[in-house]
């Protein structure tokens, strides 16, 4: 086997950025699957339905997706597992439950009118779904419509993600992805199996920061290569390869609950060296996971129709009121991460704020300044001035 030599200059900080890829997104003690190994039952299966949705033409295969769902649904002592490198990609599986009705968790989850940031936004900083090239495919309107499911429903779609900074060293990224939506019934149980993988490597991973705690969703964003952590700011990180299967199914005695088993697989670094751990890719889940049960379950959440709503006036606006919050957004931002200590004045770039900025990313980030106030958290807008925006 052949061995990558590292040079010297790199081996300082090596053990820092092996904990680079605390990865966002996106360890039982015994089990009936094995997961040990590539030709396990389970990591095979889970394989087979990455290469579904790599190949728009391909055959579900049924008994990988039996097997995945059998997995998920087996009584765990603990939910978090390492899998086997696949791909040269490092992966983990994660599990965790949700107190919510299957039809809600897909109307906040998956709704054309409620971005994805608002339920994952401790992870996600926008996400736009794009479809097929030359054939549309929208998340349905009405979910509850599709119901009873006489055969699975598929819907296929590239999708473009960009990340919050990550926890360790405040990298953020952004990355297409190919993705496949499988929604069936398994048993008596609904069940959305959700499929992921990445197109190219991302763009260079830039200078973010958290501010404050997670839990508050307040970023920083420069449009800088690097890292603002101390030693690292050279670093020209990418991540090389992403793939994953989420698996939701109904579990509980009442149906009220949903259960989330999350198996993800993940190549980043730099100079084409992988230095992904599991320990990584859980705890990039164990993120996502914290902030979707803390929404789906909080009774400050507004129904699904009253964020559509807001999400509709949004949109109404004039583009040149859109970009004129947006601006006063990242002003905030930026003003308080100089507050924070996390970044000098002098490292903040004085272009525009808001050239070369979509539409639809700055809705989606201003959409999350409109949640964080329902949802009883500081906003970097002032709440009036928001509200104002989506009662008119």
């Amino acid at each position: 086997m052949m061995k990558i030599k590292v040079p010297l200059k790199f081996l300082q900080p090596l053990l820092i950025l092996t904990i680079l890829f605390a990865i966002t997104f996106t360890t039982q003690t015994a089990f009936a699957l094995s997961v040990s190994g590539p030709s396990g039952p389970v990591p095979a299966a889970a394989i087979k339905l990455i290469g579904f949705c790599e190949d728009p033409k391909g055959k579900l295969d049924e008994d990988a997706v039996n097997v995945l769902v059998n997995y998920v649904l087996e009584n765990k002592s603990v939910k978090e597992v390492d899998l086997p490198k696949i791909r040269e990609a490092t992966g983990a599986y994660y599990e965790f439950d949700t107190r919510v009705s299957f039809v809600n968790f897909l109307k906040y989850s998956y709704n054309q009118q409620i971005p994805s940031a608002l339920t994952s936004p401790s992870s996600i900083r926008y996400s736009t779904w794009n479809g097929l090239p030359g054939k549309s495919q929208k998340m349905p309107a009405n979910w509850e419509a599709l119901f009873p499911i006489s055969k699975p429903v598929i819907i296929r779609g590239i999708q473009r993600d960009a990340i919050t900074p990550d926890l360790t060293t405040g990298v953020y990224y952004e990355y297409e992805l190919q993705r496949t939506f499988i929604l069936f019934n398994h048993k008596g149980k609904k069940v959305l199996i959700t499929i992921s993988k990445q197109i190219d490597r991302s763009n260079v991973g830039k200078k973010g920061a958290i501010i404050g705690s997670d839990d508050d969703w307040n970023y920083y964003y420069s449009d800088e290569p690097g890292s603002l952590k101390k030693g690292l700011g050279w670093v020209k990180a990418y991540i090389y390869d992403l793939f994953s299967v989420s698996i939701y199914v109904e579990t509980g005695a009442s149906s009220s609950v949903v259960r989330s088993g999350v198996f993800q697989w993940v190549r980043a670094g730099w100079s084409g060296v992988n230095f992904v751990q599991s320990g990584h890719v859980i705890k990039g889940m164990k993120r996502y996971g914290r902030n979707f049960k803390e929404i789906l379950e909080s009774p400050a959440l507004p129904p699904a129709d009253h964020i559509a709503a807001a999400y509709q006036k949004f949109y109404a606006l004039p583009n040149s009121d859109i970009r004129l919050h947006y601006t006063a957004l990242q002003q905030a931002q930026r003003a308080l991460a100089i507050q924070s200590g996390k970044v000098k004045e002098t490292q903040i770039k004085k272009a525009k704020i808001a050239d070369n900025v979509s539409k639809s990313q700055m809705i989606e980030e201003l959409m999350v300044e409109y949640f964080k106030i329902v949802m009883g958290k500081n906003s970097f807008l002032e709440k009036k001035r928001v509200l104002a925006l989506i009662s008119s």
